[in-house]
């Protein structure tokens, strides 16, 4: 596995993604899938960095153990999402009636625009993307 921090544009938000091997982060850029995980932003590249030193008697990540943080990470996603309302497209409007009071406060998941994102947060609504992509319900993984 290999560290990249990466940054967003014209955002600049910078971030650190994990791949097998430049040739897979390439690969997932081609795709479209790198985004960045603050603002959404397709336009991803690879951000200056340092050499990761670690401290004297650090034990180094491995591939084994990267994968097994990941799959916590999804496993409390997933745990989190069972009690959060799926509202799709129509997240921005419910998430700004529940901070206004016109709809019942509750837990809720969905998509927004990066536009729609920048004005719930611009309104003092708080939003955060997922780790992991959610699909609709009924849709395969």
């Amino acid at each position: 596995m290999i560290i990249f921090d990466l940054r967003c544009e014209p955002q600049g938000h910078v971030f650190e993604a994990w791949f097998g091997s430049n040739e897979d982060f390439e690969d997932q850029k081609a795709r479209g899938l790198v985004q960045c995980p603050i603002c959404g932003g397709a336009e991803v590249g690879k951000a200056p960095m340092a050499p990761r030193l670690g401290a004297r008697g650090e034990a180094e990540a491995t591939p084994e153990a990267v994968k097994a943080a990941l799959s916590e990470m999804a496993a409390t996603q997933r745990r989190m999402l069972e009690s959060s309302e799926h509202v799709g497209d129509r997240f921005p409007d419910e998430a700004r009636a529940i901070h206004l009071g016109e709809a019942e406060a509750r837990v809720i998941h969905g998509r927004a625009t990066l536009a729609d994102a920048d004005s719930l947060r611009d309104e003092g609504i708080t939003i955060a993307p997922l780790p992991f992509p959610v699909p609709d319900p009924g849709e395969e993984n």
